[in-house]
């Protein structure tokens, strides 16, 4: 081969490789591994927006769902480029650690209290989370059923037994699932047991034909919605860029009315509430 033939091979070589270099920049640009909660999946809300942000960014969404805490996990072994979580104590922690350098609120709803129609326990005419909490401990024949995965909804829900001076692992009456929200709502469904649930998965779920709200909107039960990307200090391959990007277009205004909006067709109200603030 002759001396010119192979410095044209070394180029085309070259720019071959540069040219993969570039696809895979591409690619790489072009996807946000959201790991997300399965109140915000399970409720469809995700699905409703997916394809909004899909084609007013080019960017694709690849989203995984569980429990917050199970969610962040996946921010700190550099599985998920960005966090959409619910458990501000555990978030805090993760950015103290560095994982993250800022959460954003974007949205809220409430956790309600669910249980049987005919309300043995008398939680329905309390006020409070903790007293209706105090009222089914206390209530000889009824049960209780928690996630018990360390969820922002298990962490919301052990914050209001703290309230109530409460203890109730290990408790008869207390039933600890070690899953998600869905399954933790057929247990409870089946044993005509109370429990903490978010207010878009209950709606979304058959248990509501079984079990009925029977508290809900106390400040105790706030449940508050943030972003985090994850930081390039601690995963240099992370697609903080575009996970920003998704951060600027969840708090526009259109996007905070599409979240307003969601659930008033089906449900005729909404299941969250854009944060305004």
């Amino acid at each position: 081969m002759s001396s010119q033939k192979k410095v044209l091979t070394l180029l085309l070589s070259v720019l071959l490789v540069v040219g993969l270099m570039g696809c895979n920049t591409e690619k790489k640009n072009d996807v946000i591994r959201l790991s997300t909660t399965t109140s915000v999946n399970d409720s469809g809300l995700m699905d409703y927006l997916k394809p909004e942000f899909e084609k007013d960014t080019g960017i694709k969404l690849e989203i995984a769902s569980a429990g917050s805490g199970a969610a962040i996990e996946k921010g700190r072994t550099g599985d998920a480029d960005c966090l959409l979580v619910h458990s501000p104590t555990a978030e805090d922690e993760f950015i103290d650690e560095g994982y993250g350098e800022k959460r954003t609120v974007f949205m809220y709803n409430y956790f309600v209290i669910v249980g049987p129609p005919d309300d043995p326990a008398g939680v329905k005419d309390r006020t409070e989370a903790s007293d209706a909490f105090k009222r089914i401990a206390n209530h000889e024949t009824s049960t209780f059923v928690s996630r018990g995965d360390e969820s922002g909804t298990h962490n919301a829900e052990k914050a209001i037994w703290a309230l109530a001076d409460i203890d109730p692992e290990g408790k008869d009456w207390y039933k600890s699932t070690g899953s998600g929200m869905g399954a933790s709502l057929n247990m409870a469904s089946e044993t005509d047991a109370y429990i903490l649930t978010d207010k878009g998965t209950y709606l979304a779920h058959a248990a509501s034909e079984t079990l009925d709200i029977l508290m809900e909107e106390s400040d105790q039960m706030i449940n508050i919605y943030s972003i985090i990307p994850i930081s390039k200090e601690r995963w240099a391959d992370t697609n903080y860029d575009a996970s920003e990007t998704f951060v600027k277009w969840m708090t526009t205004r259109r996007v905070k009315d599409l979240i307003d909006e969601y659930g008033m067709e089906k449900y005729g109200e909404p299941l969250f509430f854009a944060y305004r603030g």
